[in-house]
């Protein structure tokens, strides 16, 4: 339903425009409040580069910040990720995770983060202050903020914005009307506009999610997607179909595809009834990382890695460590 309606191919889109007014009014009031110094940010005695969207749901935001971070560590640096933890509830903020730190604590988003990369990763709903846990542990010379495009109370040095290269912008209508949470002019202020998927468009660098090998959730044995013919394919993300569709691009061809809600918890009886015997269960890496302490054997996970023309992604990288050296 609110794929219809954000798409505009449903008109009810329109009974939702004055409370979009008000949402658009209150988000540009808190952007100028900043702009004008009405209100001050506070500047991490770091290089900041925030990852974020413009609209709300799955764009491709985390397999960007895991590339990121890869990267910077691969040259060098030592990066360290905030984020508002969404999903996770912790006893006390900001929560620095570490091996034992679970999804239900810190989120699905910044557990996966944490466990791909081994770079630090806090976080807290005032990212000032999960900058400054990390900071006070030392050895970050960089922070890495997992979406906080809107939270201007937090300076930053780059701004990178991930696209969704099919569902672009929708009706082009803020919350709740439309997906927006800001305007579409945004992307004039920022450094760079990454597109994963559908065709990038003048000054956009495209993006691919390549998947790998198939890894089982619970004995971490690889195996390759041709192995795979009687699957129960299920994401909870963003953008489900997305990754449906993957499946289908690489030749698998689910005998059941399971769509649930971004950032959705899970119980081991929840996913064990989705699968008959014999059948396997295929699943995204972030479902993965909340399955695992309750995994199953016949329970599998599809990892993707960002993937960016190597010209683009090299000057982006310039620019982001041009302030790393100053």
């Amino acid at each position: 339903m609110i794929e219809r309606l954000w798409s505009g191919r449903s008109p009810l889109y329109l009974l939702l425009l004055p409370l979009s007014l008000l949402y658009g009014l209150i988000a540009n009031l808190i952007r100028l409040s900043y702009v004008w110094g009405w209100r001050r940010a506070w500047r991490a005695p770091v290089p900041v580069v925030v990852v974020g969207n413009l609209t709300a749901g799955g764009n491709g935001k985390t397999p960007v910040v895991i590339w990121l971070v890869e990267a910077l560590q691969k040259r060098g640096f030592r990066p360290g990720v905030v984020s508002r933890g969404y999903g996770g509830r912790a006893e006390h903020y900001p929560l620095v995770l570490d091996a034992f730190t679970s999804t239900q604590q810190a989120g699905d988003e910044p557990v996966l983060i944490f466990q791909r990369t081994g770079a630090a990763v806090a976080v807290s709903p005032n990212r000032r202050e999960a900058v400054q846990a990390l900071l006070a542990r030392g050895n970050i010379d960089v922070i890495i903020s997992d979406d906080g495009l809107q939270h201007y109370a937090l300076a930053r040095d780059v701004e990178v914005v991930v696209v969704d290269g099919q569902r672009r912008f929708g009706n082009g209508c803020w919350l709740p009307a439309g997906p927006m949470r800001e305007r579409v002019s945004r992307l004039r202020d920022v450094d760079a506009v990454i597109t994963n998927g559908g065709e990038a468009q003048a000054g956009e660098i495209a993006m691919t999610l390549l998947p790998g090998q198939a890894v089982n959730v619970k004995t971490h044995e690889v195996q390759p997607l041709s192995a795979f013919n009687n699957v129960v394919a299920m994401a909870g993300i963003g953008h489900p179909p997305r990754f449906f569709a993957t499946l289908r691009q690489q030749g698998v061809r689910p005998v059941r595809e399971v769509p649930f809600a971004d950032h959705q918890n899970y119980s081991a009886a929840q996913l064990a009834a989705l699968t008959e015997p014999g059948q396997m269960l295929l699943m995204t890496e972030k479902d993965a990382v909340k399955a695992r302490a309750f995994a199953a054997d016949n329970w599998w996970y599809l990892p993707v890695e960002a993937h960016l023309p190597p010209s683009q992604a090299a000057t982006l990288l310039e620019r982001i460590t041009t302030h790393l050296s100053c």
